[in-house]
């Protein structure tokens, strides 16, 4: 009875033109932009905790690890942020954050001491190391806190 439902519904869906399917990039995966938490809660009293509360996390949906070294992150204003050897796994997230830390699998730091991502609006941006365009995420609102891209 569930597979009728199924194939009932998949017919009519594409019947109406609603079903995508996905495209030869999305079917394979891709490195991309995942989230960006632009207004760390609390006060923007540049805290290295506050600083590090502000990131952006990237996302590796491919079936390989991706050496990110040399690939860069930048804003609307082009703060740019540039990978080291950092080798992002098949399946993982790496959150970029603002403030200092120590570098991780999971987490890589900008050592920057005040905030990047404007509070309102800003565009992210993810390219290779020869400059291609990997992903681009913006966002245009106060009413939260970060953008799922």
């Amino acid at each position: 009875m569930l597979r009728a439902r199924t194939f009932a519904a998949v017919t009519a869906a594409a019947a109406s033109g609603v079903l995508l399917l996905p495209t030869q990039a999305q079917a394979a995966g891709s490195v991309h932009l995942y989230k960006i938490y632009y207004d760390s809660p609390g006060t923007d009293h540049r805290s290295n905790t506050s600083l590090n509360a502000e990131y952006v996390q990237i996302r590796n949906t491919t079936s390989a690890a991706v050496n990110l070294r040399g690939w860069t992150l930048t804003d609307a204003a082009n703060h740019k942020y540039t990978f080291g050897n950092f080798v992002l796994g098949k399946g993982k997230i790496v959150t970029v954050r603002t403030g200092r830390g120590t570098n991780s699998a999971a987490n890589v730091y900008q050592n920057r001491s005040a905030y990047v991502w404007n509070n309102d609006r800003d565009t992210a941006t993810l390219k290779k190391s020869n400059g291609a365009r990997v992903d681009t995420c913006s966002y245009n609102s106060t009413r939260v806190d970060y953008k799922w891209c």
